[in-house]
């Protein structure tokens, strides 16, 4: 059984529809979670909860449907571990190691990557697998410059005993060759 499991945090209708770069990342992610399970990767998908939305917005985009045996948490807070089952799901699987993508890059993404470490899980955040909500013109930071400061901090944060990945979506292996 592998150790690693695919996270597609907050992957929505309602989310995706002002991000940056929304299309390409779409895509990009649907592909790696094929990919994922073809290897037997758990795909894990967190889903936000807000009240005030109809429940048609609440739907994963069609791009990233969820499949037979992918596992969908709903979720009330930009960490994915608080107040879900994630970590018993990931448990029950014998995960040490999460690949991260989802929305939003500055929120949901990043909280749950940190909450992952301080879980022990080991992490791989896909570089072009996030993203953020686009930004009026003239606002700085850019979503482009917000997707990139996270892989950069990711790219350098250390966490005592785990390993800490940013790669290319592309770059990623499930099948035991190598995880990047």
């Amino acid at each position: 059984m592998p150790d690693t499991a695919l996270l597609i945090i907050d992957m929505q209708r309602a989310m995706l529809k002002d991000a940056h770069d929304g299309e390409a990342c779409l895509g990009r992610v649907a592909e790696l979670a094929d990919r994922a399970r073809a290897d037997g990767v758990p795909v894990v998908y967190l889903r936000q909860q807000f009240a005030q939305l109809h429940a048609e917005w609440l739907e994963i985009h069609p791009t990233l449907a969820p499949r037979p045996g992918d596992v969908v948490l709903d979720k009330e807070s930009a960490d994915s571990f608080l107040g879900t089952t994630l970590g018993q799901v990931l448990e029950e699987r014998a995960v040490r190691r999460l690949v991260v993508t989802g929305f939003a890059s500055d929120y949901c993404v990043d909280s749950t990557s940190r909450s992952a470490l301080s879980h022990g899980y080991d992490l791989v955040l896909v570089a072009d697998g996030h993203t953020t909500m686009e930004r009026p013109a003239g606002t700085e930071p850019t979503a482009a410059q917000i997707v990139a400061h996270h892989n950069g901090i990711f790219s350098v944060i250390q966490y005592a005993g785990r390993s800490v990945t940013v790669a290319a979506a592309a770059a990623i292996r499930f099948d035991g060759s190598q995880t990047t």
